[in-house]
C-alpha cells in the first residue's frame, strides 16, 4: 500500500466489509446490509469522500437515535404500467432508493419508460449510483433527491432549499458512459466535513452567513450551517452575476418532484429536528428510466452519444489545459486508481473508525490504525 505519515490507503473490499458487518450489527439484514455497503464503498472508489467511508457514522448515530429504521419496509403507494409512489417508511434510503430504481428499470423495460416516486426516505448516498444501474441494462438513468435545508435562495441568507442532487446517465460506444452527478448547491455539507477534518478552510464564494457575509472557517461553518444562521450558496453562487438564480431554480424544480408530486415534506419539514429533537428526516426521491429503444435503435443512439463527447474533448483546450473531460470521466479514472492503490483514510477519520469498531463490537479488522 501507499502509505504515508498523515494517510493510511486501505483495500476497498475491506472497507465494504467493515460497513456491511457494522449495519448488520445495527440489526440492517444481510442483503440490505450489502446494498448500503455497496452504494457507499461506490462513493469512496469514485473519490467523492463526502458520501463514503466518512459517512458512515451519520447512518450509525441515527439508527442509535432511533430516527433510522434499520428494517427496510417501503409500501406501494400507487402503481400504473409506468409508474409508482413509494412510501419508504423511515426505513434505510440506500435500500429504498435501490428497490425503486430497480422498479423503474423493470418499467421502462417493458413499457419504455419507468417513474418511481418516493416519499419518508432517507440519506441514500451518492446520487450517480442509481442511474448507474440503468447504464448496466443500456437505458438511460436519472434520479433526484431533496435534502434537509441548506442552502438560501437567490437574494436570500435563510437555509430553505436542499442541496437537492441530480444525476443523468446515457450508455454511449465509448468504454465509458456518461455520467453526470450534481448538487444543485455550490458544495455539499459534507465537503466541508471533509475540509474540517483535514485542517482546511472552505473557498469563499460557497456560503453566506446571516449578514451577507462569504464564511470559510470550516469547523465553524459546521456549526452555524447546524444553527441555521448560515447557509451553503445555489450553484452559480450569490445574486444573479454567475448563475445563481439558476441553481436555485433547480433545486426547487426538484423539491417539486420529489415533495410536491411524491406527497411527501419538503424545505424546513426534512430538517431532522422538532423543537430540538431528532425525527426522522422523511426525504423524497424520484427515479426514471427510459427504453432507448421505444426512440432509436440502441446502437444509433451510442454512436451518437460517443460522436457528441467525442466532438466536445477534442475542442480547442483552454491556454495550460491538457485535456476536456465529460461527466463521470474523472470518476472513473479515480475507480481504477482506487481499486489498485486502495481508498485513503486520513487521522481524524481513522480514529473515528477505531472508536467505531470498539462501540459496535467489530473485532474481524486490523487496519494498520486499529
Amino acid at each position: 500500500m501507499m502509505n504515508t505519515p498523515q494517510v493510511i490507503y486501505v483495500d476497498y473490499t475491506e472497507l465494504k466489509r467493515f460497513m456491511e458487518d457494522g449495519f448488520i450489527k445495527l440489526g440492517v439484514p444481510e442483503d440490505d446490509a450489502r446494498i448500503c455497503a455497496r452504494v457507499l464503498i461506490e462513493s469512496d472508489l469514485r473519490g467523492v469522500e463526502s458520501h463514503g467511508i466518512g459517512r458512515f457514522k451519520m447512518y450509525v448515530d441515527r439508527i442509535n437515535q432511533g430516527i433510522l429504521n434499520p428494517v427496510t419496509r417501503e409500501t406501494i403507494v400507487k402503481e400504473t404500467p409506468n409508474t409508482a409512489l413509494i412510501d419508504g417508511n423511515d426505513g434505510m434510503g440506500h435500500v429504498i432508493a435501490y428497490r425503486a430504481m430497480g422498479l423503474a428499470i423493470e418499467k421502462a423495460k417493458k413499457n419504455n419508460i419507468g417513474m418511481v416516486g418516493v416519499r419518508n426516505s432517507s440519506h441514500f448516498g451518492i446520487t450517480g449510483f442509481y442511474p448507474s444501474m440503468a447504464l448496466e441494462h443500456d437505458l438511460i438513468g436519472l434520479a433526484f433527491s431533496n435534502a434537509r435545508p441548506s442552502v438560501a435562495p437567490t437574494f436570500g441568507v435563510e437555509p430553505v432549499i436542499g442541496t437537492n442532487p441530480i444525476s443523468f446517465g446515457a450508455p454511449t460506444d465509448e468504454k465509458q458512459p456518461f455520467l453526470l452527478d450534481i448538487a444543485t448547491s455550490t458544495i455539499q455539507r459534507g465537503k466541508i466535513e471533509v475540509y474540517a477534518r483535514e485542517g482546511k478552510m472552505t473557498p469563499k464564494g460557497l456560503t453566506i452567513d446571516q449578514h451577507g457575509n462569504e464564511p470559510t472557517d470550516s469547523r465553524e461553518l459546521l456549526k452555524i450551517l447546524v444553527d441555521g444562521t448560515a447557509s451553503l450558496l445555489p450553484l452559480g453562487g450569490a445574486g444573479e452575476e454567475l448563475g445563481g438564480h439558476k441553481g436555485y431554480g433547480l433545486g426547487v424544480m426538484i423539491e417539486i418532484l420529489c415533495g410536491a408530486l411524491t406527497g411527501g415534506s419538503f424545505g424546513k419539514a426534512l430538517s431532522g429536528f422538532n423543537e430540538g429533537n431528532p425525527i426522522p428526516h422523511k426525504l423524497g426521491h424520484f427515479f426514471a428510466a427510459i427504453n432507448i429503444e421505444s426512440f432509436l435503435p440502441l446502437d444509433t443512439f451510442r454512436k451518437i452519444t460517443g460522436s457528441i463527447m467525442r466532438e466536445i474533448r477534442t475542442s480547442a483546450k483552454a491556454p495550460g489545459r491538457e485535456r476536456i473531460y465529460l461527466a463521470g470521466e474523472k470518476e472513473f479514472d479515480m475507480i481504477k486508481r482506487r481499486k489498485t492503490e486502495g481508498v485513503p483514510i486520513n487521522p481524524p477519520l481513522q480514529a473515528i473508525m477505531k472508536k467505531l469498531k470498539g462501540d459496535l463490537g467489530l473485532g474481524d479488522f486490523d487496519f494498520p490504525f486499529f
